[in-house]
């Protein structure tokens, strides 16, 4: 079912056609609260009354010219600005397609220096999303480049990946802010773990030795996963080192165990919602519905009377 969904993700024929049936933009809403920035921001007030934390990001990828770029880079800055009108405790993460990264790595590079400069006036944080195989090493380089002169960045490493401890040890003199998750795209063998008893042994190792080797040092390590087993192990293990509930994050996106967003946060868990927004949210959907087999339950849920 994981491997039929990936496939729906890049289908372009469906992607053309499956957004225009009303059923399956009810089916979306249960992942998002909406295709505006607003409807995000909206979003965010209550998490923000319960102790949670909100990312945004606007859903999009490859693009066809440079001058589309410049118009996502001056979005991420609106959006900064939005947050701090509304005072919300709010981050924003972007893929570095949608800055142009087929088409021009340094110009890419010189948008996410703006959009950092941006975020740090305004007190917040810049977050690198991680995108499919073939962009892994320019992604990093890009993080690596940034992260020398914006501490306030972050970047977003996949666990199913072989590469990813390599590329954690990597980035660790830079005191980096990692946010680990476990993948979502469909990856050959060869580079990645594609059993998931495999991938979630790997995420467990990767955060526990990355909290372990990085104490007392800056770093900051998020959490991108829904299964809760798996972020306790991780809390119980770094304990005994003395790293505490705060010592780490939780990223979790909108509309899942939302329940559980509340009780880690009352734990006394730092807890991260991270908001989707925009219209081009189909091939993002499909990638959501592949990661667990409960989001596809939710999904026909909603698609019932």
């Amino acid at each position: 079912m994981r491997r039929v969904f990936l496939w729906a993700a890049r289908n372009r024929w469906l992607k053309d056609r499956l957004p225009r049936f009303p059923f399956m933009r009810r089916a979306v809403r249960r992942f998002m609260p909406g295709e505006t920035l607003e409807a995000a921001l909206d979003a965010a007030a209550p998490l923000q009354a319960a102790g949670i934390g909100s990312m945004y990001t606007k859903l999009g990828e490859n693009l066809a010219g440079l001058d589309e770029a410049d118009a996502v880079a001056d979005h991420y800055i609106a959006v900064l600005d939005a947050i701090k009108v509304r005072g919300l405790d709010g981050e924003v993460s972007v893929k570095p397609t949608q800055l142009g990264l087929d088409l021009d790595e340094d110009r890419t590079l010189a948008h996410l220096v703006r959009i950092a400069d941006h975020a740090a006036g305004a007190g917040s944080y810049l977050w690198i999303d991680m995108e499919g195989s073939a962009y892994v090493e320019r992604t990093v380089r890009l993080y690596e480049r940034l992260r020398a002169g914006h501490p306030r960045t972050g970047i977003c490493l996949q666990a199913y990946l072989k590469r990813t401890a390599a590329d954690m040890a990597r980035l660790m003199p830079l005191d980096p802010a990692i946010r680990l998750v476990k993948g979502a795209y469909d990856e050959a063998a060869e580079i990645a773990y594609r059993d998931k008893r495999r991938v979630d042994a790997n995420f467990l190792d990767l955060a526990v030795s990355f909290l372990k080797d990085g104490r007392g040092r800056p770093i900051r390590l998020g959490l991108g996963t829904h299964d809760v087993e798996l972020i306790e192990q991780i809390a119980e293990q770094v304990e005994v080192t003395g790293i505490g509930k705060d010592g780490f994050e939780v990223h979790m996106l909108y509309g899942i165990r939302v329940g559980e967003q509340h009780r880690l946060a009352r734990a006394g868990h730092r807890v991260v919602t991270l908001i989707a927004y925009g219209e081009h949210w189909y091939p993002w959907y499909m990638r959501r519905l592949a990661e667990r087999p409960a989001n596809v339950t939710f999904a026909i849920r909603s698609l019932l009377p």
